[in-house]
Order: C-alpha cells, then sequence, then structure tokens
C-alpha cells in the first residue's frame, strides 16, 4: 500500500473517476471497474487506518479528562483540608488570645481584615446605590420552529451540516 493521504486518495478517486466515466474514452467496463474497486479499497483502508487513529486518540483524551477531574477532586479535598487547618488555627489562637506566633521557617499573626458591605436586606438599599443589569438570551429552540413553521427570522437561519458517526 502506498503513503498517499487521505485527501491525496479521495482527490486520485475522483480524478480516476471523471476519466474513466469520459464518455469520448473508449473502455471495457472490466478496466473502469477493476480500477474503481482498486482506488475504493485503498480508500476505504486508508480510512479505516485513520479511523483506528482517532479512536487510539478519543481513548486517550478520555483518559486524560478522567485523569483530570480525579485531580480536580483531589485539589479540592486539599484546599478544603487547608481551609480548615488556617481556621482552626486561627480559631484556636484567638480563643487562647494568642496574636502572633513567630518561628524560624514562618510567622502567624492574627489580623483585621478591611471593611467589607454586608447586605441582609436588598429591598432596603436606596435606589442610589443600586443600578439595573439587562441581559438577554436567545431562545435557539424557538427560532428554529418558527423558522420550520415558515415564518422569516430577521438574523437566523436554518443549517444542515454534516458530521462523522462511528459505530
Amino acid at each position: 500500500m502506498n503513503n498517499l493521504s487521505l485527501y491525496q486518495l479521495s482527490s486520485n478517486y475522483l480524478q480516476a473517476l471523471d476519466f474513466l466515466t469520459d464518455p469520448e474514452i473508449d473502455l471495457p467496463i472490466e478496466s473502469i471497474n477493476d480500477t474503481l474497486e482498486g482506488l475504493t479499497g485503498e480508500l476505504e483502508d486508508k480510512a479505516v487506518n485513520v479511523t483506528k487513529f482517532l479512536r487510539n486518540m478519543e481513548a486517550v483524551a478520555d483518559a486524560i479528562k478522567e485523569a483530570e477531574e480525579s485531580m480536580a477532586k483531589r485539589r479540592k479535598a486539599l484546599e478544603n483540608r487547608v481551609k480548615w487547618m488556617k481556621d482552626y488555627l486561627k480559631n484556636n489562637m484567638e480563643y487562647s488570645g494568642i496574636s502572633k506566633i513567630e518561628c524560624p521557617f514562618f510567622k502567624l499573626s492574627i489580623q483585621k481584615n478591611p471593611a467589607a458591605v454586608n447586605i441582609f436586606d436588598e429591598a432596603a438599599i436606596p435606589e442610589q446605590f443600586k443600578e439595573q443589569v439587562i441581559s438577554w438570551k436567545i431562545n435557539k429552540t424557538a427560532i428554529k420552529d418558527a423558522i420550520k413553521a415558515g415564518e422569516a427570522v430577521k438574523g437566523a437561519e436554518l443549517t444542515n451540516g454534516t458530521r462523522l458517526v462511528i459505530k
């Protein structure tokens, strides 16, 4: 088998199909069929090999995704543990009345945070401190239904693409 790309094989197949089906060229039907079968076989073999490679890449991507999810869970567990330990340390220092601890490796201290606003009743906040936020979400399902029903929707159209199905 040659080392042509799938694109090159497809192009060769179409060129051969054009040549072999040219009504001005007199070739026996068997010759045409044999040539097209040979090209089809090469194209199909290459497509099978590309699909095998694609499946392998999908499996690797899935494995990476699983590892990412596992690592994210582990990271989150560690972050939660760190937060719990910091709170534990802070609470015990405050309870004991200790505001500083120093050692050769680090220094611990309890500090006041900057002032933060706590909203406990949004309705009671004066209008001067509120700003209106408007957000739009396009309902593609409704647009699709309207276009299918024959209604013209300005700024939208239905398109049909293709996809590769591997079973």
